[in-house]
């Protein structure tokens, strides 16, 4: 065990690539939530949109300034990953 702790020691890099592997992992997992909260905030305004065109809702939407919601929409240029500096 000592001789596999001293190989580890003498080899730093063997634990920074075990923590970029996890923030690989990380970074992934909040893509994938980032994602489905988009795809129900669109799921929403779509149902909501559906609704206030409907009647009777439509007189009460009018009546209250209700207005149809738009889809999120990324930021032109939201899909390219900035680089990142990791010297």
């Amino acid at each position: 065990m000592k001789g596999l702790l001293a190989v580890v020691e003498g080899y730093p890099e063997l634990r920074s690539s075990d923590q970029f592997l996890t923030l690989q992992a990380q970074l992934e997992g909040t893509e994938n939530r980032i994602n489905v909260a988009r795809m129900r905030f669109n799921e929403a305004a779509q149902e909501f949109n559906a609704a206030i065109r409907k009647m009777p809702n439509s007189l009460v939407a009018s009546a209250n300034g209700m207005q149809r919601k738009a889809y999120f929409a990324a930021d032109p240029g939201a899909s390219h990953a900035k680089k990142l500096d990791l010297d």
